[in-house]
């Protein structure tokens, strides 16, 4: 999967804005994502809508002067200390202005509370969503165009009940991101009348999970609730219950979502028995609709959909960077927060993905800009997070995804 990401990143164009050595007029941002570990598959789309974001900018005009904005790529594994080094590497070595990243929950409280928030380094992540993130005493210098699993959490506990459940069990992983969704929809479910008959936290990379599912599948229980990362525990989870009778109903959230799980387990086997949510974009909207006309002629031979999870997020993220720098008028990092917030809301000159000579031109003019993503907008509560839409996924008979905006 590194090698398919790299591909992508020196594909054509891309590289004028691959590279991680800078030059006199660059302007160096970091791009901290896990490149390597639990979720490759996923990140490898949202690093490319980092990427895109990148390359309008290039286009049109640069940052400032006509400086060339460059990504400093660097992996931060989906994990907590690799994050940190990942975070050292681009702060501390790279220099950079600010940091588009990191992917996971874990990884992204490990670089922010350690390395960006002492250093005084703005970041935006496209996809870390636990709940304790906003809960950071980060001198609001942390931001994520990705809701919070406090709304997804709630999202799939409707759902669930929705559904016809009444009785579920539980099982999490042992990290940021899972504990930190399920602990809202076992909240959320019970709110709503639902019963959690049994919960257990979980070790990821385990060879078998046989002994926790059979305690976890009495008393009851009408399906799991799993909240895991597919390439970590997910799928074995899925495949134990399956195999030895313990579970056949499942209900997960986006760390489950990727199509390895419908190849490795069986589309007859999950068809009609598996809800998946996800962070998603309104394909109706014209902002969404401008950034998948770019996306995916520039993608289509690596494979990568504009409608894949989070990147249309990574575009944002990369995107708002840029904005920020060009309206705080410097590479200063401590201009940077403030002048992000200025330009992700309104009111203004509405501004869409791609559309970065108009928004150069309306910052020279001293006129403000409201930045319209490919995921809605991005107007950030005081603790840096947005709302944003989720989708439901549900497997097919003939092995796909069927999606359906949550509204």
């Amino acid at each position: 999967m590194l090698k398919t990401l790299k591909g992508a990143l020196l594909a054509g164009s891309m590289l004028v804005v691959a590279g991680s050595a800078a030059f006199a007029d660059d302007i160096v941002v970091g791009s901290a994502a896990g490149i390597t570990g639990p979720i490759a598959e996923l990140v490898a789309p949202i690093v490319a809508g980092r990427e895109l974001a990148t390359l309008h900018v290039n286009e049109q005009g640069g940052l400032l002067d006509g400086d060339t904005m460059v990504l400093s790529h660097a992996d931060a594994q989906c994990d907590p200390t690799a994050g940190v080094d990942a975070g050292n590497k681009l702060v501390n070595v790279e220099q950079v202005v600010a940091i588009v990243g990191a992917s996971c929950s874990g990884a992204t409280n490990g670089m922010v509370q350690s390395v960006t928030i002492p250093a005084g380094v703005m970041s935006i992540s496209d996809s870390a969503t636990a709940p304790s993130i906003s809960e950071l005493e980060d001198n609001d210098l942390v931001f994520r165009v990705a809701a919070s699993d406090a709304y997804q959490g709630v999202a799939l506990a409707q759902l669930a009940i929705n559904a016809g459940y009444t009785k579920l069990a539980m099982t999490y992983s042992n990290d940021d991101y899972n504990a930190g969704v399920a602990t809202v929809f076992e909240q959320a479910f019970q709110d709503l009348g639902g019963e959690i008959t049994g919960s257990q936290m979980h070790e990821p990379e385990k060879q078998s999970y046989r002994s926790e599912l059979s305690t976890l599948s009495g008393n009851g229980a009408e399906g799991l609730a799993l909240f895991a990362y597919y390439g970590s525990s997910g799928i074995t989870i899925v495949r134990n219950s399956l195999e030895n009778g313990l579970f056949g109903k499942f209900l997960a959230a986006d760390g489950m979502f990727d199509v390895s799980v419908i190849e490795q387990i069986g589309a007859e086997a999950l068809a009609g028995n598996i809800m998946i949510t996800q962070a998603a974009s309104d394909d109706e909207n014209i902002s969404y609709q401008a950034y998948a006309a770019a996306y995916g002629p520039a993608y289509e031979e690596q494979g990568y959909s504009p409608s894949a999870p989070y990147a249309a997020h990574g575009y944002d993220a990369a995107f708002l960077v840029a904005l920020a720098i060009e309206k705080a008028g410097s590479t200063d990092r401590g201009a940077m927060s403030a002048a992000l917030r200025e330009v992700a809301s309104g009111p203004g000159t509405v501004i869409r993905p791609g559309e970065w000579a108009k928004a150069k031109a309306a910052i020279a003019a001293g006129e403000d800009i409201n930045y319209e993503g490919a995921v809605g907008n991005n107007d950030f509560d005081a603790n840096g997070d947005v709302t944003g839409l989720f989708s439901v996924n549900r497997v097919t008979a003939d092995g796909t995804y069927e999606t359906e905006l949550i509204r």
